[in-house]
């Protein structure tokens, strides 16, 4: 089985860090390929940088899936970020979105989650994911650690703002947790246990959900709405290319 993970930035170790992830969780067998963006931003931290996001990961996929490179599902590494529902309506394997995919199984594992993420002002685009997800209802809080996308590779100081920010999950009524953020991949090992609560990783849990839908025989419904996109001309971004230079 052969599985994309999609970097939402065009910071390659982030890239990298994301596919040592996926690769820890995936079965014996499944080969992860990482993608990412040729354009776009460094980190997505708001609105902004989402849609910009958004569209270079689109425009992405849209190449790889051109060069007839034979893959069986993408998974897409950003939490909270917009573009999954195009990238379903474009491709025809299964698309699963972390920040979904982290959700779902968290409500398997207790009443009520929380989601730990970076900075407050990714809050309001990761309730809106999880409504449009159907999950919201289990959500206790969506808690911030103060910490940007590119501060994460301190390992020491993000524990420390996870477990702070964990406890406050966990006060505001959530039995599990979630890693709000991509690049959070493999905390769940140090914050878990001193927790004393399950926490879901979103990369991990959005490769075996893959996993599981290539070997059921199941993909994306083209009833309503994740029909294919109506033919017509769309004049897409630099692909393959570097952005111009300024």
């Amino acid at each position: 089985m052969r599985i994309v993970v999609t970097n939402c930035n065009t910071t390659r170790s982030m890239t990298e860090e994301i596919v040592r992830g996926a690769r820890d969780a995936a079965s014996a067998g499944t080969t992860v390929t990482g993608l990412t963006p040729a354009w776009g931003v460094e980190s997505a931290e708001g609105w902004l940088d989402s849609h910009l996001s958004a569209a270079a990961v689109l425009d992405a996929l849209r190449v790889y899936d051109a060069s007839g490179e034979p893959y069986d599902a993408v998974v897409m590494a950003g939490f909270g970020e917009h573009g999954r529902e195009g990238a379903r309506e474009l491709l025809d394997v299964p698309v699963v979105d972390i920040t979904e995919a982290a959700a779902h199984l968290a409500c398997l594992l207790g009443r009520r989650y929380g989601v730990v993420t970076t900075l407050d002002r990714a809050r309001g685009q990761i309730e809106d994911s999880l409504h449009a997800a159907g999950v919201a209802r289990n959500c206790a809080a969506v808690v911030g650690t103060g910490l940007g996308v590119l501060d994460l590779g301190d390992e020491e100081r993000t524990v420390r703002a996870f477990l702070t920010a964990g406890e406050r999950a966990r006060d505001a009524g959530a039995e599990v947790l979630v890693l709000g953020c991509a690049g959070m991949t493999g905390l769940q090992r140090a914050v878990g246990e001193k927790l004393g609560m399950p926490v879901v990783d979103g990369v991990g849990a959005a490769v075996r959900l893959a996993e599981s839908l290539v070997g059921l025989g199941l993909t994306t419904s083209r009833v309503g709405g994740y029909a294919k996109p109506l033919p017509k001309e769309r004049t897409w971004g630099t692909g393959r290319g570097r952005p111009p230079s300024e």
